[in-house]
């Protein structure tokens, strides 16, 4: 697989093209980001934890049935991946109230939902990432219903699988976004990434977070804490 040019330069990671027009190769970069880009640091190991972190993950979703953009490790801080074409919708569930939830609708933090949420997202930095719903996704022409209606089930389906593993190991899934494409066969598919950057994690015993809100509030110890969730889980750094 022959790697070739910078097709996008995100926040936190980078998008080449390769020699074969279906795939792409991800590098994750040692960047981390809070307030949609407005606080970047470099942070030692992170490109390597997140990336073998994500191909653990994508890999247990493959084998529960998801479909993914995941296809293989290249490396410490590369993988190779589906070339999708992106809908710019992120899908957030949420099984606890934390983040713009707790700011939106001035409930306490930590309080457990019943049933869960999903929420949607424009994925759109310059306008802070707004709150949307179905018809906007439909009306502006981000998406289609039938589009949304399969997000939506693998998002939860996501949720049952993934709330399950971090449960044994200690952990609460307290909410997480999903990007989704469509890809060469016109099938939705899991994108981006599934990294302590883009959910939030408490130590089940001691609520300890073990996510990038400890970044974003100046927690200290990020990586480390992303450490402990990978060897918990059993991911191979």
């Amino acid at each position: 697989m022959e790697k070739r040019e910078e097709l996008y330069r995100g926040k936190a990671k980078s998008v080449f093209k390769t020699d074969d027009a279906d795939r792409l190769i991800l590098l994750f970069r040692n960047d981390t980001s809070a307030f949609d880009g407005k606080r970047i640091e470099q942070l030692d190991r992170k490109g390597m934890v997140n990336n073998k972190f994500n191909a653990f993950i994508m890999q247990k979703l493959e084998a529960a049935g998801v479909p993914t953009q995941f296809d293989k490790l290249l490396g410490d801080n590369e993988c190779l991946v589906k070339k999708l074409d992106m809908i710019p919708v992120e899908c957030v569930v949420r099984n606890y109230a934390a983040g713009s939830l707790v700011k939106r609708l001035g409930v306490e933090e930590g309080l457990k939902l019943n049933p869960y949420t999903f929420e949607l997202f424009l994925k759109d930095d310059a306008k802070g990432d707004p709150f949307i719903n179905e018809s906007h996704v439909v009306a502006f022409g981000w998406g289609t219903a039938e589009q949304l209606v399969r997000m939506k089930e693998l998002s939860l389906k996501v949720n049952e699988v993934l709330s399950k593993l971090f449960d044994d190991a200690g952990l609460l899934l307290v909410d997480f976004k999903l990007e989704f494409g469509v890809f060469s066969d016109g099938s939705i598919v899991l994108g981006d990434e599934f990294s302590p950057d883009g959910c939030r994690l408490w130590d089940k015993a001691t609520g300890k977070k073990m996510d990038k809100d400890r970044f974003r509030q100046g927690l200290g110890d990020v990586i480390e804490a992303y450490e402990e969730v990978a060897n918990r889980l059993g991911v191979p750094l």
